[in-house]
């Protein structure tokens, strides 16, 4: 991860002030940075999103592409990730760094939507064993300014709200031999239903507190963090600990209880925008990727 080096007298007032709940930018212990989210900005995705999150901005585009169902699941489709970091991002990305960081983000997705309920896959599914959707989620890092995953995950669901999957019709001749028909109208398409698709709140403790949404300068001041994925409802889905540090079982206990209060806020959050966004059709603004 992208990291800042601070004196010790600056990590001195960051954990002073995160004790009275008080951080540096003004927030409290539990509260976010401003996000901003913006849906449909790339051209030749089935979905896509960008979420700025302080000053750290996230591109994500999916495209869904036919192929084989896995042979220890026939009649399901599934999720590729592939995670980019770019090196205009921070320094540290260019050469293998980058490389390495994009590999464990998306390791740490896999995990995340390994859960059967989080993406409906069997939607996916065109005819058992034989054909599936396939959605490539790219993730671009584009600028790193602290909880990058978190950030990650908001755009990961927008892209996937936003996605548009062609109808299928399965064609049958006289021999059995089973021909595809794509619907080229682009109304005519399948939706996913995203209700079930965690965020990740990463929480890190700092002092004797722990803090949502830390920035990089916060980040330097927290030697342990606990990565929860959350759903809408407020379900864990999955959890890890990262960082050098250790967490004693009751803080572990109080950042699950954070996770889940603030996991569900996140989520009531994002569908409003999502849906204010959608409410507005062909006749929204929009800003674009190079806006």
């Amino acid at each position: 991860m992208a990291s800042v080096v601070l004196s010790e007298a600056e990590k001195l007032y960051i954990v002073h002030g995160v004790q009275e709940d008080l951080r540096v930018d003004g927030r409290g212990c539990e509260d976010y940075r401003c996000a901003e989210v913006e849906t449909d900005v790339v051209s030749n995705t089935s979905g896509s999103a960008r979420v700025k999150l302080g000053h750290t901005d996230i591109l994500v585009g999916v495209k869904a592409e036919m192929g084989t169902p896995k042979l220890e699941k026939p009649d399901e489709g599934y999720l590729e990730f592939f995670v980019d970091c770019s090196a205009n991002a921070t320094p540290e990305f260019e050469g293998r760094g980058g490389e390495e960081l994009g590999t464990e983000i998306a390791n740490t997705l896999y995990r995340v939507f390994s859960s059967e309920s989080s993406v409906d896959l069997k939607s996916l599914c065109i005819n058992p064993r034989e054909h599936c959707w396939v959605l490539y989620v790219d993730v671009l890092l584009l600028e790193c300014g602290g909880n990058l995953l978190d950030a990650i995950s908001i755009a990961v669901k927008a892209a996937l709200f936003n996605t548009r999957i062609p109808k299928v019709r399965v064609l049958e001749d006289e021999e059995g031999s089973k021909e595809i028909e794509l619907s080229d109208d682009p109304y005519d398409c399948i939706r996913l239903n995203v209700d079930d698709v965690p965020c990740i709140v990463t929480l890190s403790k700092i002092g004797y507190r722990h803090v949502v949404d830390a920035t990089l300068q916060e980040e330097a001041c927290s030697l342990a963090s606990l990565l929860i994925s959350v759903t809408s409802k407020g379900a864990l889905t999955s959890m890890k600990k990262v960082g050098k540090g250790s967490l004693d079982p009751e803080s572990i206990f109080e950042m699950m209880e954070t996770g889940k209060r603030v996991g569900k806020s996140l989520h009531v959050a994002l569908q409003k925008i999502l849906d204010e966004e959608e409410s507005l059709g062909t006749s929204r603004q929009k800003v674009g990727f190079l806006g």
